[in-house]
């Protein structure tokens, strides 16, 4: 690489890294290129997206991001999953460490704290942004839903006893 090049990916790397909100290490020593591309599908789908960069240039673009911590990770053919929505990258990365026994998780990082491997599954297992979104909704909805049932159901039964009636003074 050109030291231009460098320059320029080390600035493109810096700016991930400031707008994400969290960012998550793992091995990719082994897979195909069929798998790569699944993966980088799968991450772009969730809202995350991958970055394949040299190890030394992604630790001088960590320098003053709130993910720095990552830079003790970058060891080896390493791939940096990054996403704004907190949920987003770990879900995917686990759900793909799953399939593929050669993708290895090595931790990461949300905001200034630092995530094990354990962590990361951890935070993979709490529902995404949009899931909470709709189950607040639904709390909010259902308490009006539970009035409006309650204030039809006496008309309700009334119409069903005035209707009795009418049937047993039809039979009679």
């Amino acid at each position: 690489m050109e030291r231009a090049a460098k320059k320029e990916s080390v600035e493109q790397l810096n700016e991930v890294f400031k707008t994400t909100s969290v960012a998550i290490v793992a091995h990719y020593s082994g897979l195909t290129v069929a798998q790569m591309q699944k993966l980088r599908m799968q991450m772009k789908q969730a809202g995350a997206s991958v970055k394949v960069s040299k190890n030394r240039l992604a630790k001088i673009a960590l320098e003053g991001t709130d993910v720095v911590a990552i830079g003790s990770l970058l060891k080896g053919p390493t791939v940096i999953a990054t996403s704004n929505d907190p949920v987003a990258a770990p879900k995917v990365a686990v759900e793909f460490a799953k399939a593929n026994e050669k993708f290895v998780i090595l931790g990461g990082s949300m905001g200034k704290t630092v995530l094990n491997v354990d962590s990361v599954k951890a935070l993979a297992s709490l529902p995404s942004l949009d899931e909470l979104r709709g189950k607040i909704v639904g709390l909010l909805v259902a308490p009006a839903t539970k009035l409006a049932q309650l204030s039809n159901a006496p008309a309700a039964k009334l119409a069903r006893v005035i209707q009795a009636h009418a049937s047993k003074g039809e039979a009679a």
